[in-house]
C-alpha cells in the first residue's frame, strides 16, 4: 500500500505507549545519558507549532543515544502551578486544579501524537501534593541552614548555634543580616527563646524580612521584576507599584561568586553566561561611612558602596533610594511635601524600568546633610530613582567630576563639580572618568596615582573605622513568596510573631479548599479565607505561597526517581543519574528559572543530598518559530469607514485600505479560501472581493505567533493532514535549532513527499513491499556510509536542519540506482529513526525484524573505504586549455597515467601529431599537457 502515515503512527503510539518501549532503569552496564527539555507550562490553548521545536530536537538526540548504546533518560512533565490558572478561577470560580487537568490532558495528548520516547512513568507536576512535598521539604532545609563564610559552603543551623553556645557571636564569618548583633556565650544563653529565634531568623538561608516588592492590586500578588514591563504587569497588563510588604526571601547571594565561577565549568551559550554575569553583577569597591549632621536614633551614618573611593573628594551630594528606611526620618518639614510627591511616582515604575531609564534627571532634596568623613564637608541628600533600596546599601555618592549620570543630576540641579585629577578635561561639558593623572583638590591624596591613592583611602577609613574595601554584587537575595492560592503553601506557622517549620510527618501541608480565590476583605491573601486552617487548631499558618520557580528549582532530580516517597530521589538514583547532561530550552530563563536552579543546586550539595556541583552540563537556546501572519484588505470608503469589499494583495495600492489579520488556517500559499472567509465571521458573510487572476491574494508579515493575530498553526492539524514524521522533520529543516525562524507551512509538502520516496524504495510499482537479498554495489554502499557519517556527524554537533537535506540526497541517489537491498536500506531505516520514528518502525517490522527493537538496534558503523573513489575524472589540457575529461584509476603511478592519456584517441585528436614536451599530473587533480 502506499504510505498510510495515520494507520501507521496510530499504532506505532499505542505500542510504543503498551510496551513502555522508553521507560528507563538505571543500569551500570551501559553509560548513562539525561536529556531534558524545561517542562512547559499547561496552558488552554494547548500547543502550537512553535512550541515542539525543541522537544522534537531532544527526542532526536535521545533516540540516536539510545541507539549509540547509552541508557538515556528522557522524561517530560508539567511546570503545572501558575497564574494563568488562576486568573481563570478568579473569573469563573472553577478550581485551578480542574483547569490544571484539563490542560494537561490536551497536552499529553498532543505530545503522544508527535512520537516523543519520553518515559512517562517518570511523569511530575508540580502542583502534586506528593511532588511539593519535596519543594517544601527543600524549604526547610534552607530554613535549616546558614552559609559559613569560613566553610564556604552552607551549614546545619545547629553548628551556629553550637558556636554560640561556646563562644557567642565572636569569630562568626557569616552571609547574614547587617544588624546581627554582638554577644558572649552567657549573653546567648540569657536571652529568650523569641530572642534566640530572631536572632537566628538574621543568618537563615530563607527568612523573613521588609522588602520592597512589585505589588499589582488587581492581581492581588507580588511579581518578579522580569513580570513587569513599562509599570504594568506583563500578564493582564495591570498597574504596578512599589510597596514595602513582610516577605520571605532567599539567601542567593551567598551562592553570588560560586555563581559566577561555576560559568567557567558549564557548556552554555555565552549570551546567557553573561546575562547571569551581569544579573550577580561583581564589583570591588570601599564601603563609606558619611555621618548625619543631625544624627537618628540607631540610625548615625549613610553607608554607601563606591567602586571610585578615590574620587570621594569630588563628592557634592549623596542620593538616597526614594524607599529607603531613613527617608522620612530626614526629610525636614519644608521638602516633605516634594519628598512625598517624588515617592509616589517612583512607586508606579518597576526597578527594571527605573534601572533602564538612564535618560530622565528626576529627584527631591530631603532637606538633610551629611559630612564627608575625609573632608568635614557638609553634603547635600537627596533621594533619585536611579537608586534602588535593594542593591548595595540604598544610597549612593555623587562625584560629578567623574561620572555621567552624576554630572547631568548635578547640572540639572546647580549643584558643585570638584576636579579630583589634574587629567580631567571638559568638565563644564560632561564627566571625565579617568583614571590617569595624579590627584588635585583631593587632601591626603593629592599628588597620588590611583592606585596609591585607592590604598591609601582604604587603609585610613578602616583604621577610623569610617570604611573598609568590599566586594559587593548587584544580585539581591531572591524574594520567595506571592500573595496567591494556586501555588505550594510555605511549611510554615507562626507563634508570638516569629515563624517555625513544620514537623518533617506533617508534609505536605496541603492547600486547603476556599470559597474564592481573591485576597480576604481585611487584604490578606486568598489562603485567609481557609476555614479552620490552623496549626494544632490555633497558631496561623503563612498565608503566602511559594514563587513560580520554586518547583522548577529541583525537578530534575524528582525524574530521577519520580515514585520515591521517601526521599526527593534515592542517593543510588542519584549518584547513577548525577546531572543533566542535555538541557534545551529558552534563553529567556537566564535570570530566572536558570540562575535558582543552580543555587538550589550548590545549596542541595553543600548539605551533602547530591553530588554534582551544576545541575545543567549542557545549554542550547532554541529559538522561536515566528508565526507568518496573512492579512486581507478592507477597502474603505471616502468618510474612513471600512466597507464589505476587500482587494487582493496586489491590488491595493489602488485603493484606500486598511489590512486586517485574517486566519492563516482558511490560507493556502497566501492564497485566501473566499468561501471559508465568508463563514469566518458573521460581518464578512456578504463580503465581496476583487481578485486579481482569479484569486484573492493575502497579505504577509513576519510576526510572533499568537491568538490575537490569527497566525497561530495547531500541530494537530498538520498531523492529520501530513503526520508527525513530516512535522518532526519539516521543524528540523527550518533552519538551525538555536536561530529563530519564521513558520511557512508552504514547504511542509516537500518533506511528505521525501517520506513517500523513502517508503517507495521498499516496495515496487504496485506498492507491494519488495526488498532483495542480493549484496549491495559500490554506488549503493557509497551513498550509505555518506548518510552514516553525516548524520552522525550532524546530531553530535545539533545541525539537525542538515541531516534532513542530507536524507532527501541520499533517497533520491538510492532511487536513481534502484536500490531496494536489504544490507542498504535496513541500515538507512536505523539512521532514520530518531527523525522519523513511526515509519522507520512500520519498515523494520516489514523487514522481518521483531517489533519495539529499532529503539535500541545499534547505530550503523561507517566505512571509511566505501567512500573511497576507485577512479577520478581528469580535466585534460593541453597548453593549459581544457579539452576533455578521462576516468583514470587513482592507483596509477604517474607513469601509467602517463601511458594512459597519451594512448587515448580523444586525446592524440586534440594533440594534432604534435609530439609533447612534457606532462604535468597532479594526483586527483588535473593533466596538462605541453606541446
Amino acid at each position: 500500500m502506499d504510505y498510510q502515515f495515520k494507520d501507521i503512527e496510530q499504532r506505532w503510539q499505542q505500542f510504543w505507549a503498551d510496551k513502555q518501549t522508553f521507560r528507563v532503569t538505571e543500569d551500570a552496564s551501559k553509560p548513562k545519558y539525561y536529556v531534558l527539555d524545561m517542562f512547559p507550562y499547561p496552558s488552554g490553548a494547548g500547543l502550537h507549532v512553535g512550541h515542539p521545536l525543541g522537544y522534537i530536537a531532544s527526542d532526536i538526540f535521545s533516540r540516536y543515544k539510545r541507539l549509540k548504546g547509552f541508557n538515556v533518560l528522557h522524561p517530560m512533565g508539567y511546570d503545572s502551578f501558575g497564574l494563568p490558572a488562576e486568573q481563570y478561577a478568579i473569573q469563573t470560580g472553577q478550581h485551578p486544579a480542574i483547569t490544571t487537568e484539563a490542560n494537561i490532558a490536551t497536552y499529553r495528548r498532543q505530545l503522544d501524537r508527535l512520537g516523543f520516547s519520553f518515559d512517562w512513568s517518570r511523569e511530575v507536576r508540580t502542583s502534586d501534593p506528593g511532588y511539593y512535598k519535596w519543594t517544601q521539604w527543600i524549604f526547610m532545609q534552607l530554613f535549616n541552614s546558614w552559609y559559613n563564610l569560613e566553610t564556604d559552603r552552607a551549614e546545619d543551623i545547629t553548628t551556629l548555634i553550637e558556636r554560640f553556645n561556646s563562644a557567642g557571636s565572636a569569630g562568626v564569618r557569616a552571609v547574614c543580616d547587617e544588624d546581627t548583633r554582638k554577644f558572649l556565650p552567657t549573653d546567648w544563653a540569657a536571652f529568650s527563646q523569641e530572642e534566640k529565634q530572631e536572632e537566628l531568623l538574621k543568618y537563615r538561608l530563607t527568612y523573613l524580612r521588609e522588602s520592597t516588592v512589585n505589588w499589582c492590586a488587581a492581581l492581588g500578588t507580588v511579581l518578579a521584576n522580569d513580570e513587569v514591563k513599562d509599570g504594568f504587569s506583563e500578564r493582564g497588563g495591570y498597574p504596578v507599584e512599589q510597596k514595602k510588604m513582610m516577605q520571605w526571601s532567599m539567601r542567593i547571594t551567598a551562592y553570588a561568586e560560586r555563581l559566577l565561577q561555576g560559568l567557567d565549568t558549564i557548556d552554555w551559550p555565552e549570551p546567557v553566561k553573561e546575562m547571569q554575569r551581569n544579573w550577580i553583577g561583581k564589583s570591588t569597591g570601599a564601603s563609606v561611612k558619611f555621618v548625619l549632621e543631625i544624627p537618628v536614633p540607631s540610625h548615625p551614618a549613610i553607608e554607601v558602596f563606591t567602586t571610585r573611593v578615590d574620587t570621594i573628594y569630588g563628592v557634592s551630594y549623596l542620593v538616597l533610594a526614594p524607599e529607603h528606611e531613613l527617608v522620612p526620618a530626614i526629610t525636614t518639614t519644608a521638602q516633605r511635601e516634594e519628598v512625598e510627591a517624588y515617592i509616589s511616582r517612583t512607586k508606579k515604575k518597576s526597578e527594571l524600568d527605573r534601572m533602564a531609564d538612564t535618560k530622565t534627571v528626576s529627584g527631591a532634596f530631603t532637606g538633610s546633610y551629611a559630612i564627608n568623613p575625609v573632608n568635614g564637608e557638609k553634603v547635600p541628600v537627596w533621594i533619585a530613582d536611579y537608586v534602588l533600596a535593594g542593591y548595595g546599601t540604598g544610597a549612593v555618592m555623587g562625584v560629578p567630576s567623574g561620572d555621567q549620570r552624576d554630572w547631568l543630576f548635578a547640572t540639572h540641579f546647580n549643584l558643585p563639580i570638584v576636579r579630583v585629577l589634574d587629567a580631567q578635561e571638559d568638565l563644564d561639558i560632561q564627566a571625565d572618568p579617568t583614571k590617569e593623572g595624579s590627584y588635585v583638590n583631593s587632601g591626603m591624596i593629592n599628588g597620588m596615582s590611583y592606585k596609591d591613592a585607592v590604598s591609601h583611602l582604604n587603609s585610613w577609613l578602616e583604621e577610623k573605622e569610617l570604611g573598609k574595601a568590599k566586594i559587593n554584587y548587584r544580585m539581591r537575595d531572591a524574594i520567595f513568596g506571592r500573595q496567591r492560592y494556586w501555588g505550594e503553601p510555605i511549611p510554615v506557622y507562626f507563634n508570638n510573631g516569629l515563624p517555625y517549620l513544620l514537623a518533617e510527618e506533617e508534609l505536605p501541608l496541603v492547600l486547603p479548599e476556599i470559597d474564592k480565590y481573591l485576597p480576604t476583605e481585611t487584604g490578606e491573601p486568598p489562603l485567609g479565607r481557609a476555614a479552620d486552617w490552623k496549626h494544632q487548631g490555633s497558631l496561623e499558618y503563612e498565608l503566602s505561597t511559594m514563587p513560580g520557580w520554586a518547583g522548577s528549582s529541583w525537578y530534575w532530580y524528582r525524574y530521577m526517581d519520580a515514585q520515591n516517597t521517601g526521599a526527593f530521589a534515592s542517593r543510588d538514583a542519584i549518584s547513577y543519574w548525577k546531572d543533566v547532561d542535555l538541557y534545551i530550552g529558552g534563553s529567556e530563563h537566564a535570570t530566572g528559572h536558570l540562575l535558582y536552579s543552580r543555587f538550589w543546586n550548590k545549596f542541595l550539595k553543600d548539605l551533602g543530598h547530591v553530588g554534582e556541583e551544576e545541575p545543567f552540563k549542557k545549554l542550547i537556546n532554541q529559538g522561536m518559530i515566528q508565526g507568518r501572519s496573512n492579512f486581507v484588505y478592507r477597502i474603505v470608503d471616502a468618510d474612513g469607514r471600512g466597507t464589505n469589499t476587500f482587494v487582493s494583495a496586489g491590488l491595493k495600492n489602488e485603493y484606500q485600505t486598511s489590512a486586517i489579520h485574517v486566519d492563516v488556517n482558511i490560507v493556502n500559499n497566501d492564497v485566501l479560501d473566499i468561501e471559508r472567509f465568508r463563514a469566518w465571521r458573521e460581518d464578512f458573510a456578504t463580503a465581496e472581493f476583487i481578485l486579481e487572476d482569479g484569486r484573492y491574494v493575502c497579505g504577509v508579515e513576519i510576526e510572533k505567533m499568537s491568538k490575537s493575530k490569527y497566525n497561530v498553526v495547531n500541530p494537530d492539524d498538520l498531523i492529520e493532514r501530513y503526520g508527525a514524521d513530516t512535522l518532526r522533520m519539516y521543524e528540523m529543516f527550518l533552519g538551525p535549532l538555536e536561530q529563530s525562524k519564521p513558520w511557512n507551512t508552504n514547504g511542509i509538502e516537500g518533506v511528505f513527499k521525501f517520506l513517500r520516496k523513502f517508503w517507495r524504495l521498499f516496495h515496487d510499482e504496485n506498492w507491494n513491499f519488495q526488498v532483495s537479498d542480493a549484496a549491495p554495489v559500490p554506488a549503493e554502499l557509497k551513498a550509505l556510509h555518506k548518510i552514516i557519517k553525516k548524520v552522525q556527524e550532524d546530531i553530535d554537533r545539533f545541525s539537525f536542519n542538515t541531516s534532513v537535506s542530507s536524507f532527501m540526497i541520499a533517497v533520491n541517489e538510492l532511487t536513481d540506482l534502484k536500490c531496494n537491498k536489504r544490507a542498504v536500506l535496513q541500515d538507512l531505516v536505523v539512521i532514520l529513526s530518531p527523525y522519523a520514528p513511526h515509519i522507520c518502525e512500520e519498515l523494520w517490522l516489514l523487514l522481518g525484524n521483531e517489533a519495539g527493537t529499532l529503539s535500541h538496534e545499534p547505530y550503523p558503523v561507517f566505512n571509511p573505504a566505501f567512500l573511497q573513489e576507485a577512479s577520478f575524472s581528469y580535466p585534460i589540457s593541453v597548453n593549459g586549455k581544457m579539452k576533455m575529461n578521462l576516468d583514470i584509476a587513482l592507483d596509477l603511478n604517474p607513469q601509467q597515467v602517463e601511458e594512459t592519456v597519451l594512448g587515448n584517441e580523444q586525446v592524440q585528436k586534440y594533440l594534432e601529431g604534435r609530439p609533447h614536451k612534457k606532462i604535468i599530473f597532479v594526483k586527483g587533480k588535473i593533466v596538462n599537457i605541453v606541446v
